[in-house]
């Protein structure tokens, strides 16, 4: 693929599956225990929200367990520490009574009540119920782990080792909360919809980052076409984990996801 014409040679990212890590034949590199090492390119194409959006696409599900502060980020103030603790407290009871009565079954007030807080306190931190599911304070954690991975990594690359290390660092509480979610995710109507809407939202995050990476412009067509097809695979990793032994690691499927498309989408 012609693509001279942006930027330099030794900061552009590829933009072709083809240039992923794998394209060869001679597959791709699963992500090794030790340190992460920048994996480049083989062939000639090769480089470089504020808020919380609640992006809800299995990328952030799994980047958003981790609670661990980047590296360089500032330190959490006291304030903000205790709104996280009133979202988790109110996520955690939110969860629980999904588990014993159903989603349906189960309105705000009551959810309150479980995390001891107001109704009013609960809408002001999540404006519907399904974003008590969909949202919560470590999505930046997704766009940091990018934003950190070397420039002239493939993007396929990169996003596979913010995803696996995100999964490496959850809890068993956390695991448990992913389960959960993925379930609610594919049972639920009015999450997935919200879903689809929130995932949009995550694909413009995406789509940005390889953007400045790459020196095309936001809007490029191939930028956005390359970002969708990554958080599709990524969700149907994630799916496919939830609807079958979600006692395995989670990590494998993501690894397939990523390998299918490092090889090119060949089968």
């Amino acid at each position: 693929m012609e693509n001279e014409r942006y930027g330099e040679p030794d900061t552009r990212i590829s933009l072709s599956l083809a240039c992923f890590p794998g394209a060869s034949g001679n597959g791709s590199q699963r992500l090794p225990r030790e340190p992460a090492v920048s994996t480049a390119c083989s062939c000639s194409g090769r480089g470089r929200g504020p808020g919380d959006t609640g992006c809800p696409t299995m990328l952030r599900m799994a980047a958003r367990t981790s609670a661990t502060t980047p590296p360089g980020a500032p330190k959490t103030g006291l304030r903000e520490r205790k709104k996280i603790q009133t979202r988790q407290a109110i996520r955690r009871a939110a969860y629980r009574l999904f588990e014993e009565q159903g989603y349906e079954a189960t309105p705000v007030d009551q959810i309150a009540a479980a995390a001891d807080v107001s109704p009013s306190t609960v809408f002001r931190y999540f404006p519907t119920k399904e974003d008590i599911v969909l949202t919560d304070e470590y999505d930046s954690v997704l766009e940091t782990g990018i934003r950190a991975r070397p420039a002239g990594e493939p993007v396929v690359e990169s996003v596979r080792r913010v995803s696996i290390e995100a999964l490496r660092t959850m809890s068993a509480q956390e695991r448990g909360e992913l389960v959960q979610r993925v379930r609610l995710i594919r049972e639920v109507p009015a999450i997935r919809g919200r879903t689809a809407e929130r995932t949009a939202q995550d694909a413009v995050m995406l789509t940005a980052v390889l953007a400045e990476r790459s020196g095309r412009p936001a809007d490029d067509l191939e930028l956005r076409v390359i970002s969708a097809v990554i958080l599709a695979a990524l969700q149907e990793a994630m799916l496919h984990w939830g609807e079958g032994d979600r006692t395995t690691d989670p990590e494998a499927p993501v690894h397939r996801a990523m390998d299918v498309l490092a090889r090119g989408l060949t089968l």
